[in-house]
């Protein structure tokens, strides 16, 4: 068994930079047991929250704590939270083994433990290559066995599965969920749902800084469900379904896709108003179009001021920051 979780809690955050607003008063809870996806378009402030967080980024209004407390009042945070930001943020001459060694002398970790995370995180055979060799994927690994050093009870990760090919996908799902099955809080950023949909329990979607929805994976699926409907007269249908107070749109398959009313509902108003039906079905449940339909009226994506890409990169060394220019 791993660590107890502790409660991750943002409460109304706010951050500006300039005059642009990042997030606006965000709020929202993740719970320990479980993998919660962190999910919203690019410039949405996923990656601002986080480092909010992480005391990377000093917020404009609202808390960001975990177990209560702010990342900075913890009196050994990375024995309390992991995180794992960036990949990049090597230095590409040292091996993998002398990077794990020199941050768990940093941090006051035992250097036996690198050998074991090199091990767990698929990287063993490779703790004498040079990172600077390391494919995307393989910094990704690299990344999770730092975040893992202390043990922590919370583990906090951005695009984790960024440059991982399929079957590293599939054991990144299995990894996180045998770390939430510990008992960890596990908070995985991303923006590629599909593979969210197969690893996360809670979901916490946001769009242009603010909480579009929170809630389990299976609520989040279950109350965005359609039925499929195909008829020669769609406009007397329309007509039809309008009195009821459900929506109705057209599918690019010449199908109409309707909230609001289950099968049952339908059927039996299409009959009593002598509209002949071809096709009545459920759809089949998709994230990736829940995410769209959900954050449409949130406006186009924008840039994020501390989104990735930008010049420095931050690493969380027990409680400091380590800033280190690309090259």
């Amino acid at each position: 068994m791993g660590p107890e979780g502790l409660t991750v809690e943002v409460a109304a955050l706010s951050k500006s930079f300039g005059t642009v607003r990042a997030l606006d008063e965000l709020s929202f809870t993740v719970r320990p047991g479980l993998v919660t996806g962190f999910l919203g378009p690019n410039g949405a402030g996923k990656t601002t929250t986080l480092r909010c967080l992480l005391g990377l980024v000093t917020p404009t209004a609202g808390t960001a704590t975990v177990g209560g407390r702010s990342y900075r009042d913890l009196e050994d945070p990375i024995r309390v939270v992991g995180a794992a930001l960036e990949s990049s943020s090597f230095h590409p001459g040292r091996s993998a083994r002398a990077h794990l060694q020199f941050m768990a002398l940093a941090a006051r970790v035992d250097p036996a433990r690198c050998d074991v995370l090199l091990g767990q995180v698929g990287l063993a055979e490779f703790g004498d290559r040079r990172v600077g060799g390391f494919s995307l994927g393989m910094r990704q690994r690299l990344s999770l066995a730092q975040a893992l050093l202390g043990e922590p009870a919370v583990l906090i990760l951005d695009e984790p599965a960024n440059g991982l090919d399929p079957a590293g996908i599939a054991w990144l799902r299995e990894f996180l969920r045998a770390l939430a099955a510990e008992g960890r809080t596990v908070l995985v950023s991303s923006h590629v749902l599909t593979e969210v949909q197969q690893t996360v329990d809670d979901v916490v979607v946001i769009a242009r800084g603010r909480l579009v929805r929170q809630g389990t994976l299976v609520d989040l699926e279950a109350g965005e469900a359609a039925v499929l409907v195909r008829t020669p007269t769609p406009e007397r249908l329309q007509d039809a379904l309008a009195s009821y107070g459900t929506a109705v749109e057209e599918t690019d398959g010449g199908r109409l896709r309707v909230r609001g009313g289950d099968i049952a509902t339908i059927g039996h108003l299409a009959f009593e108003s002598g509209i002949e039906l071809h096709e009545l079905a459920h759809e089949a449940s998709d994230l990736e179009r829940v995410f769209l339909d959900m954050t449409r009226d949130e406006g186009a994506e924008r840039e994020d001021p501390d989104a990735d890409g930008i010049a420095v990169g931050r690493n969380v060394v027990h409680g400091r920051e380590e800033h280190r220019r690309h090259g």
